[in-house]
């Protein structure tokens, strides 16, 4: 081995060494980075409702104020929908049970009819003991213990606010990236609210149960592409079966939400955010990867918001500028 060639096993061995290290502090430092990270993002889709309430002279303290009081009844909003949605589950419960244990029967009569084997008293054991109400309570549960975490994030915001200095005294640079992240944060929250928002009344006018909660879960989802879509359409579709059977309104709680999905993720969406959506679909499945196995279910939710700004820095600044080319598959 000659000088040149140690030399680049020295440094892949210190670029490796870094990356795991790098790793590891994000999984050890999650309770604080998730709450930090969505503090971020927070704070850049509020910023521009700051900047223009300062315009006005209005004085900051007083926007920053106001921009935390949306958030705060946005998410009191959010809890008062879950909660009911909980007391609604809970109330109806034994109704739900009923329900997909009388879809079960139906199900085995079916396979029954075309003679395929299967155990009788095992599986219809197994359907009657469903705890049905317990798991969606559960999960419902699960949400709203996520949402408590929203005092740790307002922190955050505050004080990322306060130390956020006004655009005419930062670096022209920052200020661009600056713009470009908030545009891209603009639109996906604005095209998730609009899906969620879709969904939720197309759901409620067919008649389907926690059809708020579904709208909730779409405008959730949306952030995660391609497997949140999917996943927002299957959870209405499974309960539709249970409530409706194989019926008309069933056939439409599967093709309208879908379509809406559809549209507005792969037509309206990419062509309102421009560069900012510019991510080839294998990086998106790598940073689902990636951040899902950092911080679970919270790291699918930020992976694409969180690669897509750091695209945003990278293709801004020219010595980075080939790994955002990378990141949106072309050659640097």
């Amino acid at each position: 081995m000659n000088e040149d060639s140690n030399q680049r096993v020295i440094v892949g061995s210190l670029v490796i060494l870094a990356t795991l290290a790098i790793g590891v502090a994000l999984a050890v430092m999650r309770p604080v980075l998730v709450p930090l990270t969505l503090a971020l993002l927070v704070t850049y889709t509020l910023a521009p409702l700051v900047d223009g309430l300062a315009r006005l002279r209005v004085p900051r303290v007083i926007g920053l104020l106001a921009a935390l009081s949306v958030v705060a009844g946005l998410a009191f909003l959010l809890g008062l929908l879950i909660a009911s949605s909980v007391n609604q589950l809970s109330q109806r419960g034994p109704e739900y049970q009923e329900r997909l244990i009388g879809f079960g029967n139906s199900l085995l009569d079916w396979v029954r009819e075309k003679g395929l084997p299967l155990d009788d008293a095992t599986l219809q054991e197994r359907l009657n003991a469903l705890p049905v109400t317990s798991m969606v309570l559960g999960s419902l549960n699960q949400v709203l213990s996520s949402v408590s975490t929203l005092l740790l994030v307002l922190v955050f915001v505050f004080f990322l606010m306060s130390g956020r200095r006004p655009e005419g005294t930062r670096n022209e640079v920052w200020v661009e990236i600056d713009r470009r992240i908030n545009r891209y944060l603009l639109v996906k929250v604005a095209s998730s609210a609009v899906t969620g928002l879709l969904t939720g009344l197309v759901l409620w006018l067919i008649g389907l149960d926690l059809a708020v909660v579904f709208g909730l879960l779409a405008f959730v989802l949306n952030f995660i592409p391609s497997l949140g879509s999917i996943i927002a359409v299957i959870l209405p579709l499974l309960v539709a079966l249970v409530q409706f059977g194989t019926s008309a309104q069933t056939l439409l709680v599967l093709i309208i939400p879908s379509t809406i999905q559809l549209t507005i993720g792969t037509v309206i969406e990419p062509r309102i955010a421009g560069q900012a959506l510019s991510l080839h679909p294998v990086t998106v499945l790598l940073s689902l990867i990636f951040w899902g196995i950092l911080w679970g279910l919270p790291g699918m939710f930020l992976a694409v918001p969180v690669t897509a700004v750091i695209k945003i820095i990278l293709d801004r600044i020219e010595a980075t500028r080939a790994f955002g080319a990378l990141l949106e598959g072309r050659r640097p």
